[in-house]
């Protein structure tokens, strides 16, 4: 693990100097673990000159597959320090702002059962998803298709249709529906733009937004619309309209967990939410 952790180091620094640092290392004893990283595989990982540092295509190879591997030890790590509390505790993930009413209802009649654990919230501006994969929680509201479920075990809370989220002076404001194409062709409106799961945004002329209470406030402005889940009404500012989208696809909530956990108390939590 010491050898993934100063290779990956490495390989995201390109630059042995700056990965040494990183790490809080001298460098010879960083150079020399590369080495012998290197020797025990018997390929080359880096090229290296006097001016640059870079993969080969091993080196990138090992790299893809090193980062889930001290991830997966990292939320190893974090799960079992959590365990050994002497209050333990279940940490629920999900988008803020995101169901909001079946988030309430289920943090009610889990805390009405018998023997249930106390939840933590950990509101999220995105990706929740990536919380449960690095051990920061152990159970997360995710909405399909946006959050990606590979790898985690869900069930099915609810099923639901789509708004375009538009200033009330608008002229789509004021219909009883619209479509896709009329809202992704307003030139004045651009479609707002979210952050990936490695923090950059995708190309476009709409705004960059971080949050739900963000992206209100720039629509309301005039900036910017988007499409989201009907449920988002309730948290509306005034002077913003929600129309629904016919043909956007319908959004599923669902409630997800690490595959391997044998916690009694998110099972109890897990059959609180298909029970809603």
């Amino acid at each position: 693990m010491r050898e993934l952790r100063y290779f990956v180091a490495v390989a995201e620094e390109l630059h042995f100097g700056r990965a040494a640092q990183r790490l809080g290392i001298a460098q010879p004893p960083l150079s020399r673990t590369i080495s012998q990283l290197e020797q025990r595989l018997g390929v080359a990982l880096l090229q290296r000159t006097s001016r640059r540092v870079t993969l080969t295509e091993a080196g990138s190879v090992l790299l893809a597959e090193a980062r889930p591997i001290l991830g997966a030890l990292a939320a190893a790590e974090r799960r079992a320090r959590r365990a050994a509390t002497s209050q333990p505790s279940l940490v629920l993930a999900t988008k803020a702002g995101a169901s909001g009413e079946l988030l309430a209802k289920l943090l009610d009649a889990y805390a009405a059962e018998p023997g249930a654990t106390a939840v933590d919230l950990l509101l999220c501006e995105s990706h929740p998803q990536q919380l449960l994969h690095d051990g920061q929680a152990d159970v997360a509201l995710l909405h399909q298709p946006f959050d990606s479920t590979a790898g985690l075990d869900t069930e099915i809370l609810s099923t639901e249709g789509q708004v375009a989220v538009l200033p009330t002076s608008h002229p789509l404001a004021s219909r009883s529906h619209v479509r896709l194409a009329d809202v992704t062709s307003l030139p004045e409106l651009p479609a707002a733009r979210w952050p990936g799961p490695g923090g950059t945004y995708p190309d476009g002329p709409g705004a960059e937004v971080r949050n739900q209470t963000q992206l209100f406030q720039l629509i309301a402005l005039g900036r910017t619309t988007v499409v989201l889940p009907e449920s988002c009404r309730a948290n509306l500012l005034a002077g913003l309209a929600a129309v629904p989208v016919l043909d956007a696809p319908a959004v599923t909530t669902v409630i997800a967990w690490p595959p391997h956990s044998r916690s009694r108390a998110l099972a109890g939590l897990v059959r609180v939410a298909t029970r809603l």
